[in-house]
């Protein structure tokens, strides 16, 4: 962007780098990093390590100390002008007298949006925005999400052969992917606020659905686990009933609601739309437990039905270098697409090797 020097862009990048160490632990708050710069040199620097704790601009503050007076900042977000769980970071930019301030994006919380500057301008503090604003939002677009559409930013994980294969006739489906991809995985979940999948998933596998990696320093913060019920079929013996974490089994008949609460589950009440959860009602409720990355891990049928609604942001499709063969089942059952024109169309961003298997990264593609 014009009227920023490369110095500029180097310092925000730094920002970045440090937001980014939040990418696991600082869920449901965004992640920011914040750098402050004083006679060309840096002089503190922070980044928001979790929801509570002090927000990236007050964790520089308290590095810099008295070297802060005078200075300017770099800060990925609009600095906060409001109390929440912390007091509010502009009056902490002011009381120690930044003279500058260089945001990458303004914040889209509502309780914010443009607030922060006009304050810290008010106090005679210059500052400029915009700088890597798209780096800023691909760090924060959970956030962005929850924030301006009312719901997560949905990935939707597929573990496939070669030829598009996600398990045998049988089920059987573990494992079809290589370690290095099912660490891969749990990066995934980690860097999730909640995990979903069906009741068909969770009878046929009997998953934990756990960050389980040791080496994923994910301050022991484990997903929300969400599954998809109508009839509440789920088993209360299901392993993930007793395993750390949370989880929430939505459905729309709750006859064996006491079984399961007495198992360690909460029970949500859901729309039904066609003998069915409703998706979207779903994805609102995630949406008001501050859940802003939900990580969907399930069979074919969930995977269509939400591809089928829209409701996919990204997939990350991973596959093994095998063939599983005819007689096995696809990554996705979806309604009758009998005509070429009914196809979804992708736009591949990302393609690499992890071990021995490729992932693919896709997003719907924007219709003209």
């Amino acid at each position: 962007m014009s009227g920023f020097t490369s110095a500029d862009h180097d310092y925000m990048a730094r920002a970045l780098r440090l937001a980014s160490r939040g990418l696991y632990t600082a869920h449901p708050n965004p992640r920011v990093g914040c750098i402050i710069v004083n006679s060309g040199a840096v002089v503190g620097e922070g980044w928001h390590q979790k929801s509570g704790g002090a927000h990236a601009e007050v964790n520089a503050l308290n590095e810099s100390g008295e070297k802060a007076r005078g200075g300017k900042v770099y800060v990925t977000l609009e600095p906060c002008s409001h109390h929440g769980k912390t007091p509010p970071c502009v009056d902490a930019l002011i009381n120690a007298g930044i003279a500058e301030v260089v945001v990458a994006m303004i914040d889209p919380n509502p309780k914010v949006t443009g607030g922060g500057i006009v304050k810290l301008q008010n106090a005679g503090i210059k500052v400029t925005a915009g700088l890597m604003q798209a780096e800023a939002r691909a760090l924060n677009r959970g956030f962005i999400s929850r924030v301006e559409r009312g719901r997560p930013f949905v990935r939707l994980k597929i573990a496939a052969s070669l030829d598009g294969r996600t398990a045998m006739a049988s089920g059987e489906s573990q494992w079809i992917t290589g370690e290095a991809a099912r660490k891969d995985v749990q990066r995934l979940r980690a860097s999730s606020g909640a995990l979903l999948t069906g009741v068909s998933t969770v009878i046929a596998d009997d998953p934990s659905l756990t960050v389980r990696d040791p080496s994923i320093d994910h301050g022991e913060l484990q997903p929300l686990r969400v599954i998809l019920d109508g009839e509440l079929k789920m088993q209360s013996s299901a392993r993930m009933l007793g395993a750390p974490g949370k989880t929430v089994v939505f459905c729309t008949d709750d006859r064996r609601r006491r079984v399961l609460e007495k198992a360690g589950a909460e029970i949500q009440i859901a729309t039904e739309v066609a003998g069915r959860v409703d998706l979207l009602s779903v994805m609102r409720k995630l949406a008001e437990f501050e859940i802003n990355d939900l990580l969907v891990e399930a069979g074919p049928t969930l995977a269509g039905s939400l591809l089928s609604a829209g409701l996919v942001d990204e997939l990350v499709i991973y596959q093994a270098p095998h063939l599983m063969g005819s007689e096995t089942r696809g990554m996705v059952t979806t309604p009758e697409w009998l005509a070429l024109e009914q196809r979804l169309a992708l736009d591949i961003v990302d393609v690499r090797k992890i071990g021995c298997d490729i992932r693919i990264l896709a997003r719907p593609a924007e219709k003209d």
